[in-house]
């Protein structure tokens, strides 16, 4: 699995959210700036041959899909990218880092803790 461009990110979070999608009803989540219909396709074809995408075909029509769930990637790049360049590959510090900034309650942590001690 390749690590996507900004682009390439923000065209699976749509198929990510919606599940799936023609290139054209994806066009209006682009607006700033806003895509071609031709560049959205490319990105969505690029985005196949990577193996993010799966496409149905209905004649000359494609319905696109994600082929790897969000979970996934966000295990592989994002959440080990962060933890790696921010946090010197340690959770703790990632956890204690929300903790100070108040972001994590004592409560919220003690669930947490809780969850690891089930195994969940």
């Amino acid at each position: 699995m390749e690590k996507l461009t900004n682009k390439e990110e923000e065209v699976m979070q749509v198929l990510w959210n919606r599940q799936s999608a023609f290139v054209r009803d994806m066009l209006p989540h682009f607006t700033d700036p806003p895509l071609h219909y031709n560049t959205l396709s490319t990105i969505i074809r690029n985005l196949e041959e990577k193996g993010y995408v799966a496409h149905r075909q209905y004649g000359n029509t494609y319905e696109y899909y994600p082929a790897v769930n969000k979970e996934e990637y966000q295990n592989k790049y994002v959440l080990n990218k962060v933890v790696s360049n921010y946090f010197n590959d340690s959770y703790k510090d990632l956890v204690a880092y929300f903790a100070k900034q108040e972001k994590v309650s004592p409560d919220e942590l003690r669930e947490i803790i809780r969850m690891i001690e089930e195994g969940k």
